[in-house]
C-alpha cells in the first residue's frame, strides 16, 4: 500500500494520500489546503483518487475540499454529525483571522464500521466522537495503521473546548475504539508526528 503524509494549510494539518499499488486507486484524507502540492504527490504515484474523506469538519481539515473534489473528480465523505460544518468553514476560518473556503456538501456519510475499498485495499471507519460529534478514525487493519484525525495525538488528545466537544466522550472513544487495537498499530494523527497504540496506552498522560 502507498501511504504518504503531507502537512498542508496554515495549521499544518496532516493530509494523507493512500493508494493501492496494484490498481493505483487511492483516497485523500483531510485536504486542508495546498491542494497543488497534494495533486503533485498524487501524480507522482500515478494514483486515481476516487474518494476524499474528512476525519471531522473543522475548517483546517476541510479547507481544500472544493479544489480537491474538482481536481480529482472524487466523492466526498464525512460523518453526518459534522456535515453541517462544511458550509461554514470560511466563516469559522475568518473568526481565527485566517482565510478559508466553504466545502461542497458530502456525497455520502461515514458511519461506524463502514468499510471503504480502494483497489485491493480497504479501510474501516471508527466513529470516535469527543473532539467533534462526527469525528472518525480510519483503520487499515492489514497494514497495522490507523489515521486518528484530531482524536488522538502523540502523547496527547484532541481539544474538547470547541462546540460539540466533550472530554469524557473523547476519552471513552479512545479507550473503546483505539486502545482496543493491537499495540503495534501505528497511529497517524491530524497534526504532528505518528505514534503507536501501545505507546499511547502506556504513556499518554490523559489516561
Amino acid at each position: 500500500m502507498i501511504f504518504e503524509t503531507i502537512p498542508v494549510g496554515p495549521l499544518s494539518v496532516n493530509c494523507y494520500i493512500v493508494g493501492c499499488e496494484e490498481s493505483r486507486e487511492g483516497i485523500v484524507v483531510d485536504p486542508g489546503g495546498d491542494v497543488d502540492a497534494i495533486v503533485a504527490l498524487v501524480q507522482k504515484h500515478g494514483l486515481k483518487i476516487r474518494t476524499i474523506i474528512n476525519t471531522h469538519g473543522h475548517f483546517d481539515h476541510v479547507g481544500g475540499n472544493r479544489e480537491a473534489v474538482v481536481s480529482f473528480g472524487a466523492r466526498l465523505l464525512i460523518h453526518q454529525a459534522d456535515a453541517p460544518m462544511l458550509g461554514r468553514s470560511a466563516e469559522i476560518a475568518r473568526a481565527y483571522g485566517l482565510q478559508g473556503e466553504n466545502s461542497p456538501e458530502a456525497d455520502a456519510h461515514l458511519v461506524d464500521g463502514l468499510e471503504v475499498p480502494f483497489g485491493t485495499c480497504h479501510l474501516k471507519v471508527l466513529h470516535t466522537p469527543g473532539h467533534t460529534q462526527g469525528g472518525c478514525c480510519l483503520y487499515f487493519e492489514k497494514e497495522h495503521i490507523v489515521i486518528t484525525g484530531d482524536t488522538l495525538f502523540a502523547d496527547s488528545i484532541g481539544r474538547t473546548d470547541l462546540p460539540g466537544g466533550s472530554h469524557e466522550q473523547l476519552l471513552e472513544s479512545i479507550r473503546t475504539k483505539l486502545f482496543t487495537l493491537p499495540d503495534e498499530v501505528v497511529a497517524y494523527p491530524g497534526h504532528g508526528p505518528e505514534t503507536t497504540i501501545g505507546h499511547e496506552k502506556a504513556c499518554n498522560p490523559y489516561f
